[in-house]
């Protein structure tokens, strides 16, 4: 058995991750109907079961229970209940062991309601993941989606982490050469041949700059049909149009993504000549609802997928959508006025969304007012306030999926239970933003990556700025029970494996892009870089553009950490970021456009040797940021 070795081993290559930074844009439509009273009063479930047991010319309705993940994110373990992560409300929930016995369970009580289940995903399955997937390359998690029966998924902008190419390997399979036991980059097959996912990729949106040099003009197939007892349901699968300003750029080369309503509007002929009158989209994109606790609810939901499902065609029957990691279960009201249903399951493996259709034999499409859905908790055997208290509370894990894990953490475990350094006074550094937008975790990874000797090219010099996007933070920073920081907890904090670059900006672009925090596509959700070597002032009540408190922007002069001289418009300072926000990602188009840029090492090395270095690692204030209401 092939074992990891070096820490290096898991690193990424050049073109790698993308971050996400989960946004919940300005919605300006209407609020949806959330009602699902059809004739009479009646509930959609009422219709359903109506209709479903009618005799004579209505009889023959056909079933059809769709069973819904979105945004895994490789969570193959089990997330303790004490996380928020790991449970919905106060209910311990997720594991891949578990979803799979709920998958099964509700599977065997589709067939015995005569109904035909068809396990579907809305994206975002891999990337961003956990050490025990992310350092072989995602190959765990997708052979655990096999294992959990997933049958038609969307892409969603974290199956981009690693590049296009390496998302058609993980549709087709294949082995990548990282070297003996992984020590050239992330280990590959580390103890067999990776045979790629059973289930079928779906990229509606994802399309070629030149599409005439290949075989379709999709990276993925942008549709896939099923048979349901002789009748035809087309599954489209789309992520994001955004998806350029969140992924990093290498990795999408000579790609374009394009509307997500009018790409789906477009497919319905097709789909149509094909004998498929029932469609359901799947979708990367979401909502978030004022009330995320009412997971089987739709509670003043504001976002881009509210547009969507609302603009979509009436053809289309049910969208099943993901990307802001909310559970809710909405109906909204088509272009003719007609309900559609919009769900999410939450991430994680959390929650799974029963979508109940029932198929006309004649129209051979969707009975619209008769379509409902349920937000089902995955139940697991954690401690928890109410886990005494729900039916399914003890449930069995799934055999072969406790194997796989037991498997892959085997190997990853040299790597995953390396000490890499203490935090004095804490046993939590947490990521978790001020009122000011700046978080402890948040100046540890800034102060890390000014602190790396890779930035500084030949005979150069030392950044003496750093930033830090919030939305590569995706965990707090959290010692085990022995009082240790492993490499595993750095590696939960920060999974992308970017490169760390440095770069010369002018004062005057530093104050651009301090702007660029709440202006452009950030007006409507800011997003607070992280900073070492600068201090400013920022109004609450000002417009975007002019927040930043005139002559509040102080700045290192020389290379200390302290932010001591006022910063200077037309002088040149050297900063440095990850490779991500070097592109211009999260919309901060300044650093595109730094000039003598340096690729330096990783940003998940960086932070562990100044842990290594700083041992124990004592918080520092949260000072460095300022907000005036």
């Amino acid at each position: 058995m092939s074992m990891l070795t070096p820490r290096r081993a898991i690193a990424a290559s050049a073109v790698s991750l993308a971050l996400l930074a989960l946004t919940a844009p300005a919605q300006s439509s209407p609020a949806p109907d959330v009602s699902d009273q059809g004739r009479g009063g009646e509930s959609a479930r009422q219709a359903y079961k109506r209709l479903s047991q009618t005799s004579g010319a209505q009889a023959g309705k056909v079933r059809l229970d769709l069973l819904a993940i979105n945004d895994f994110h490789g969570n193959l373990e089990t997330i303790p209940a004490t996380s928020s992560s790991g449970r919905i409300n106060n209910t311990p929930a997720g594991g891949v062991e578990y979803l799979a016995r709920h998958l099964k369970k509700l599977r065997v009580k589709s067939r015995a309601n005569d109904a035909t289940p068809v396990t579907v995903a809305a994206g975002d399955l891999i990337g961003a993941s956990p050490l025990l997937s992310a350092a072989f390359h995602d190959e765990p998690s997708i052979e655990a989606l096999n294992a959990i029966g997933l049958q038609v998924a969307s892409v969603g902008n974290h199956e981009f982490d690693e590049g296009w190419r390496e998302l058609r390997r993980m549709q087709r399979g294949g082995c990548i050469a990282d070297g003996p036991d992984g020590q050239d980059n992330q280990n590959s097959c580390p103890d067999h041949r990776f045979a790629g996912a059973d289930f079928r990729y779906l990229s509606a949106n994802v399309k070629w700059d030149d599409d005439k040099t290949h075989k379709r003009p999709t990276l993925l197939p942008a549709y896939k049909v099923l048979n349901v007892e002789g009748i035809k349901v087309g599954f489209i699968g789309m992520t994001l149009k955004d998806t350029p300003s969140i992924v990093t750029q290498s990795g999408i080369q000579g790609l374009r993504f394009t509307d997500e309503v009018r790409t789906a509007n477009r497919l319905v002929p097709e789909l149509r000549e094909r004998g498929a009158e029932a469609i359901v989209v799947l979708l990367h994109q979401g909502v978030v609802p004022t009330d995320s606790t009412a997971y089987n609810d739709c509670s003043g939901v504001t976002g881009p997928a509210l547009d969507i499902a609302q603009n979509l065609r009436p053809a289309i029957d049910a969208v099943v959508s993901g990307h802001t990691h909310q559970p809710y279960n909405c109906t909204v009201r088509d272009p003719k006025g007609q309900p559609r249903l919009l769900t999410s399951a939450s991430s994680y493996g959390r929650v799974v969304t029963n979508v109940h259709l029932l198929l006309d034999p004649e129209t051979r499409d969707v009975v619209r007012p008769a379509a409902y859905a349920v937000n089902k908790i995955v139940t697991n055997n954690q401690d928890g306030p109410d886990a005494d208290t729900l039916p399914d509370a003890n449930v069995k894990p799934v055999a072969a999926l406790s194997r796989l894990i037991a498997l892959y953490k085997e190997l990853v475990a040299p790597i995953a239970n390396e000490v890499i350094g203490h935090l004095d006074g804490v046993a939590l550094l947490s990521k978790t933003q001020d009122d000011s937008g700046e978080s402890p975790l948040g100046n540890l990874i800034a102060d890390a990556q000014k602190a790396d000797p890779s930035v500084i090219p030949p005979g150069g010099e030392a950044p003496t700025i750093a930033f830090m996007n919030p939305g590569g933070i995706r965990a707090d920073l959290i010692e085990n029970a022995n009082g240790d920081v492993t490499y595993e907890a750095a590696f939960t904090t920060q999974p992308f494996n970017n490169y760390l670059v440095s770069m010369d900006l002018t004062g005057q672009q530093i104050l651009d892009l301090l702007e660029q925090q709440w202006s452009g596509d950030n007006a409507s959700f800011n997003k607070i870089l992280q900073v070492s070597g600068i201090e400013y002032t920022w109004d609450q009540s000002e417009p975007p553009g002019s927040k930043v408190v005139t002559g509040s922007v102080m700045v290192d002069s020389n290379g200390d950490g302290t932010a001591d001289a006022p910063l200077n418009p037309a002088l040149t300072y050297r900063i440095v970021c990850n490779s991500f926000l070097s592109d211009g990602g999260d919309s901060f188009s300044v650093f595109a456009s730094g000039t003598d840029k340096y690729i330096g090492g990783l940003d998940i090395d960086a932070l562990v040797n100044y842990l290594n270095v700083n041992d124990p690692y004592t918080p520092v204030a949260t000072d460095r940021i300022d907000v005036q209401p």
